[in-house]
């Protein structure tokens, strides 16, 4: 039996990156798949009518903390991001091009990690070269595939089907057409998983 869920994530949700990194390690040990569904959580906000934390400065404040207490429970490499909020746009565009070049995981990890482990500022052109240069991306054409329309259409899409699907934060987890919101409920999504 194939077992897999589905994960809709945003590079700009530090909830998201830790998310990520105890799914990864899940999934080796307990063998399922995940399917990774970027989605543009700016946009899923505004669709929504909500405010996100990191806007609403005692929530923002709390959330740091948070992330650090969860980063040292689950032996996480955690920075938060001095540079946050990330301009992820073309980043989760990124994910399709990716994904067409049959390197999606590998991409979402470094990029996740370069923002939430490294603490880069990927608002900095030159630094986004230069980290998809590390990853043997060439920068230039990466930008003009993103502006493909196909992987706008795409992102866009992507972030109108979870709307659609109730979905209304990231990282969310849907298993068994169940959704699991927040990074807190992977345990509870994994339980799902394995009825």
């Amino acid at each position: 039996m194939n077992r897999s869920f589905d994960f809709y994530f945003d590079f700009i949700s530090p909830y998201a990156f830790l998310a990520h990194k105890q799914v990864i390690k899940l999934a080796k040990q307990k063998s399922f798949n995940i399917n990774y569904k970027p989605i543009l959580l700016g946009g899923l906000h505004n669709l929504h009518g909500i405010t996100a934390p990191a806007f609403i400065p005692s929530k923002a404040k709390f959330m740091i903390r948070d992330c650090k207490m969860i980063a040292e429970k689950n032996k996480t490499n955690f920075k938060f991001n001095s540079y946050f909020p990330i301009k992820s746009l073309n980043l989760m565009r990124g994910v399709f091009i990716a994904r067409e070049d049959n390197f999606q995981v590998f991409y979402i990890d470094k990029i996740f990690e370069a923002i939430w482990r490294d603490g880069l500022n990927m608002n900095d052109q030159n630094i986004i070269d230069r980290v998809l240069k590390n990853l043997d991306i060439n920068p230039k054409t990466f930008y003009l595939r993103s502006l493909n329309e196909n992987i706008k259409d795409e992102l866009k899409k992507r972030t109108n089907d979870a709307f659609n699907k109730g979905i209304f934060g990231a990282p969310t987890f849907v298993v068994n057409n169940k959704i699991f919101w927040g990074q807190d409920r992977l345990a509870f999504a994994l339980d799902e998983l394995n009825k």
